[in-house]
C-alpha cells in the first residue's frame, strides 16, 4: 500500500551557501537539515509574533531538505513534473560488479532518484553493472529519466571576514555558492498541523536560509505537492530528518543489532537574535539521516521519534534569557537490509 507525502518545494531565486560543521565556507553542502530549517521557522513565527509554545513544539515534523530536479514549462505546456531524490542509505548490499572499475561510481552515488530509493527501502534495488549507466554525477536516475545533470552548479567567489567584535582585521576568504537551474531547488516532507509551517515559510522565503543572507543569499519562492511511496514492513527504520533520541533506553534499544549504520554531527552555531547574536548556542551531537536502526517492533508506515533541545548557554551567559530550540524529532520510515 502506497503511503502519501506531503512535499514543499524550495524553488530559489538567488544563490544558496549551506555550510557543514567544519564551518568550510570553500565548500557547500546541498542539503539543508532539518533542525536549521526548524530553527528558521521559529524564528520567523517570533519575528511575527506569533507566540512560540513552551515546549518549542509548533505542532509538525519535517525532513530535512533534499534535492529535485524541474524544468521550467514552455507556453502552453502543462508544469513539468518534479524529480525528487533521497539520500542514499549508509546501511546496503554490496554490488554485484563484474567490472570493478565501476565500483567508484556507485560508491560517489549520493542521491536515488524515489523510485530508486523506494527499491532500495524494500531490499528489491540491485547495484551492478548496468545501473553505472544510470549514474549523472552523484546522482542515481531511472533510465528513462532526464535530468540535466548540472542542476546543481557551484561558483567559488573571494569574500572578506569581519570579527563579530571587531577584535581581529579582515581577511579574505572563499566561499562557494550553489545555483538550480530551471525551477530546482530542494524539498521537505512535512508531517502533522502545516498552518504555523505555511505562516513561517510565508517569511522565510523574504529572510532566506543559509550563510549570507543578508547580502540576498537564500531566497526562494514555495509551492506544494504530493507523492507516493510503497514502504515496507520491518524492525529495521532509518531516519529521514537529524535525530536526537529521547532518552538512554530509547538509544539503547535502536542500537542492540550489529546491523545498523549511522553517522552524527555536531549542531549548535551562532545565537541569530539580536543582541546576543555575538554568542555562540550550546552544542549536541545528532544523527545525521539516511542512518540505519533497529526498531524493538516491525513497522510499517512513517513514525516520529526524538526530543527538541534548549541549547541556551545561559550557565555562562545568564543574560540570555529566551529559549533556542533544535528539533532533534525525525520522520523515519520502515527499511529492509
Amino acid at each position: 500500500m502506497k503511503t502519501k507525502l506531503k512535499i514543499y518545494k524550495l524553488h530559489f531565486t538567488t544563490p544558496l551557501h549551506i555550510g557543514d560543521e567544519r564551518n568550510d565556507y570553500s565548500i557547500s553542502l546541498k542539503t539543508y537539515q532539518s533542525d536549521a530549517m526548524y530553527a528558521a521557522l521559529t524564528s520567523c513565527l517570533a519575528k511575527v509574533e506569533h507566540t512560540i509554545p513552551k515546549d518549542g513544539d509548533l505542532g509538525f515534523s519535517i525532513s530535512s531538505l533534499f534535492p529535485f530536479y524541474q524544468e521550467i514549462e514552455k507556453d502552453k505546456e502543462p508544469e513539468k513534473k518534479a524529480v525528487y531524490f533521497f539520500p542514499k542509505l549508509l546501511k546496503q548490499n554490496l554490488p554485484n560488479l563484474n567490472d570493478l572499475s565501476n565500483a567508484k561510481k556507485i560508491k560517489k552515488v549520493s542521491w536515488l532518484e524515489i523510485s530508486l530509493f523506494e527499491q532500495m527501502i524494500n531490499g528489491t534495488l540491485r547495484l551492478n553493472d548496468d545501473i553505472v549507466q544510470q549514474i549523472k554525477g552523484d546522482f542515481l536516475c531511472k533510465n528513462e529519466t532526464y535530468i540535466n545533470k548540472d542542476f546543481i552548479t557551484s561558483q567559488v567567489v573571494q569574500r572578506v571576514t569581519i570579527s563579530r567584535d571587531f577584535s581581529k582585521d579582515a581577511e579574505p576568504f572563499y566561499m562557494d555558492r550553489i545555483y538550480f537551474i530551471e525551477k530546482s531547488g530542494l524539498f521537505f516532507i512535512a508531517e502533522g498541523d502545516t498552518k504555523l509551517l505555511d505562516i513561517a515559510l510565508s517569511v522565510l522565503k523574504e529572510e532566506g536560509i543559509g550563510t549570507d543572507r543578508n547580502i540576498g543569499n537564500g531566497f526562494f519562492n514555495v509551492s506544494t505537492d504530493e507523492i507516493e511511496i510503497n514502504l515496507p514492513e520491518s524492525e529495521y527504520i532509518a531516519n529521514l530528518s537529524m535525530f536526537c533520541p529521547e532518552n538512554e533506553t530509547q538509544l539503547a534499544d535502536l542500537m542492540r543489532d550489529d546491523n545498523i549504520a549511522y553517522d552524527f554531527t555536531k549542531r549548535g552555531g551562532w545565537i541569530t537574535t539580536m543582541p546576543h547574536n555575538k554568542i555562540r548556542k550550546n552544542t549536541i551531537h545528532m544523527f545525521t539521516p539516511a542512518s540505519v536502526f533497529k526498531s524493538t517492533i516491525k513497522q510499517k508506515e512513517i513514525n516520529i521519534m526524538g526530543k527538541l533541545i534548549d541549547l541556551n548557554p545561559s550557565a555562562t551567559y545568564p543574560f540570555v534569557d529566551h529559549s533556542i530550540w533544535r528539533n532533534g524529532k525525525s520522520l523515519f520510515i520502515p527499511v529492509k537490509i
